[in-house]
């Protein structure tokens, strides 16, 4: 059986980069480590590496409890890691919330200008005047000489410890649905409580976005562990994809609503 069956087309290439990791750290017998990944990439490590594998092992770090982006490091079993072997940055900026609203999107925008990768960054917190960035300790000092202007507002990034990270407090409302597929306009349609018109509407628009990635194609199939947003309507989670089917032939699907 084919580990390709469990993901889609699009994801194989990323399955490959797996694959090469674990054959290189069972071959030098030396831990690797990733640059940060969403968190259906980590459901795809865990899937490939396996969570009870007697060889390997992985650990995520974000550099927060609830972290979404996370970095991971694929070892030996028998090694030991740390938390400083994920190189992690933490930088701060404060910015006059009064008279400038900036958004985790504008923070996003800076800092794709600058030509780094977004796998170099971790999880972007923005809020009541405070901005915090969490990268790869490596590129931070380029970040705080090159980010130095978001929308209209200057700004001045300075190195943090780690341990001044703000947690950002995350309240999931979760509840049960039955869809007749997992095509993603059947999937928002229940969850959003949207008709399957308006869904599909969202949709070609280029509303929707699945772990972070704008897709229009409706017939683009949700797994589990998936996170989807549509614009205006907020964010939500496919937690749980029940195994069989029920007796209208529908499949039950327990999804998080952020509240």
């Amino acid at each position: 059986m084919s580990i390709y069956q469990h993901f889609r087309e699009e994801e194989h290439p990323f399955i490959d980069h797996i694959l090469s990791i674990k054959d290189i750290v069972l071959k030098t017998y030396r831990y690797h480590l990733t640059d940060f990944l969403d968190p259906r990439e980590q459901q795809m490590v865990l899937m490939v590496i396996g969570e009870n594998s007697t060889d390997l092992k992985v650990h995520f770090s974000g550099g927060a409890n609830n972290a979404e982006r996370k970095r991971a490091i694929i070892a030996p079993y028998y090694d030991t890691i740390e938390e400083g072997l994920f190189n992690l940055r933490l930088l701060q900026a404060n910015y006059a919330s009064k008279f400038m609203t900036i958004e985790h999107r504008d923070v996003m925008g800076a800092f794709m200008s600058l030509g780094v990768t977004r796998q170099k960054l971790g999880d972007i917190y923005v809020a009541d005047g405070n901005m915090q960035i969490i990268t790869d300790n490596d590129i931070a000092p380029f970040i705080i000489a090159n980010l130095i202007k978001i929308k209209k507002a200057n700004i001045q990034l300075r190195e943090q410890q780690m341990n001044e990270v703000i947690e950002r407090k995350e309240d999931w409302r979760e509840s049960e649905h039955y869809v007749s597929s997992l095509r993603l306009d059947g999937v928002i349609t229940e969850i959003y409580h949207l008709s399957r018109k308006v869904s599909a509407m969202h949709i070609s628009r280029g509303n929707v976005k699945v772990n972070f990635k704008t897709v229009s194609d409706a017939k683009f199939t949700v797994y589990e562990g998936d996170l989807i947003s549509v614009r205006g309507l907020g964010r939500s989670k496919v937690i749980y994809i029940h195994e069989g089917l029920t007796r209208k032939g529908r499949t039950r699907m327990t999804a998080g609503m952020l509240k």
